[in-house]
C-alpha cells in the first residue's frame, strides 16, 4: 500500500501542484500527467496509460501501451483522436457501448479492444482494471448517465491503487472502495454531481489522496474545505 506521495513544484501559497505528480511506491513510481478535464495519462515501469483521450494535446504525443475509456461522450471519447493514438500493440480498455460508436466510425483500422462492464476485470501489461459502476442518483440528472453504460475504473499498478470515477454522483460503489491510494473525483452540474456530494464520498472511502478532475464550472476550494483531516487534496493547476 502506498504510504506517501510526491509532488512537485508545490505551491505553497495555492496549494495547487503542476500538471504532472508522482506517486512513490516500492513497485515502480507512477507519474500522472494531467492534459484537460477528464483527460490525463498515467506512467509506471515503462507502461503508459491514456485516461479518456480527448483534444489536440493528443496530436503529438506517442501511442500508449493503454487506453481506458470512461463513456461514449464527447469529453471522454472521440473517436479520431483514439484512432490515431493507435499502434499495433495498444490496447483499448473501454465499456461495451463504446464497441458499437468505434464499429460504426467510417475509418477502416485495426484495433484491439477489450469491453468490461461494471463489476469486470481486465489484466494487461501487468496492469490490473476493475470497472466500477458510474452512473447518476439524483431524478433530474439520470438522463445523463443510466447505469451499466459507463465506466468507472480501479487500476492496480504494483501495490498502488487508482479509482477514476468518470462521470458519476456519490453512488455506493464508490463509498464501498477500499484501499484506495489516489482517487480522481468528479463534480460538476448538471451531469455529476455537487461539491458536497463528492466530498462526502471521498470522506466516506478515504483514499490517501484525492485529485478533482472534471469540475468544469464547480468551486475546487469549497470541495477541499469539505474534504476530512488525513485526506490530502492535491489541486493539479491546468485542467482549465
Amino acid at each position: 500500500m502506498l504510504k506517501y506521495i510526491l509532488i512537485r513544484f508545490i505551491s505553497f501559497v495555492s496549494h495547487a501542484v503542476s500538471a504532472e505528480s508522482v506517486i512513490e511506491s516500492d513497485t515502480g513510481d507512477v507519474t500522472i500527467t494531467e492534459i484537460g478535464h477528464a483527460s490525463f495519462n498515467i506512467d509506471w515501469n515503462n507502461i503508459s496509460i491514456y485516461v479518456d483521450p480527448v483534444g489536440d494535446a493528443y496530436a503529438t504525443m506517442p501511442s500508449p501501451n493503454l487506453i481506458l475509456v470512461t463513456d461514449v461522450h464527447g469529453d471522454h471519447f472521440q473517436p479520431d483522436v483514439l484512432l490515431e493514438l493507435l499502434s499495433p500493440s495498444t490496447l483499448i480498455i473501454a465499456p461495451n457501448a463504446l464497441f458499437g460508436e468505434l464499429f460504426n466510425t467510417s475509418r477502416s483500422i485495426t484495433y484491439n479492444l477489450q469491453t468490461i462492464a461494471n463489476g469486470e476485470g481486465f489484466n494487461a501489461f501487468g496492469v490490473s482494471v476493475e470497472a466500477i459502476p458510474m452512473y447518476n442518483l439524483t431524478e433530474e440528472r439520470l438522463m445523463y448517465h443510466d447505469p451499466g453504460r459507463g465506466n468507472g475504473y480501479v487500476i492496480t499498478l504494483g501495490d498502488t491503487r487508482i479509482y477514476v470515477s468518470g462521470d458519476t454522483e456519490d453512488i455506493p460503489e464508490m463509498r464501498a472502495l477500499q484501499d484506495i491510494d489516489a482517487a480522481f473525483i468528479c463534480f460538476n452540474l448538471p451531469y455529476t454531481m455537487t461539491e458536497d456530494q463528492a466530498a462526502s464520498a471521498v470522506n466516506e472511502f478515504r483514499p490517501n489522496i484525492v485529485f478533482p478532475y472534471h469540475y468544469r464550472g464547480s468551486d475546487v476550494d469549497l470541495f477541499e474545505s469539505l474534504i476530512d483531516e488525513g485526506i490530502e487534496v492535491r489541486k493539479l493547476e491546468n485542467w482549465y
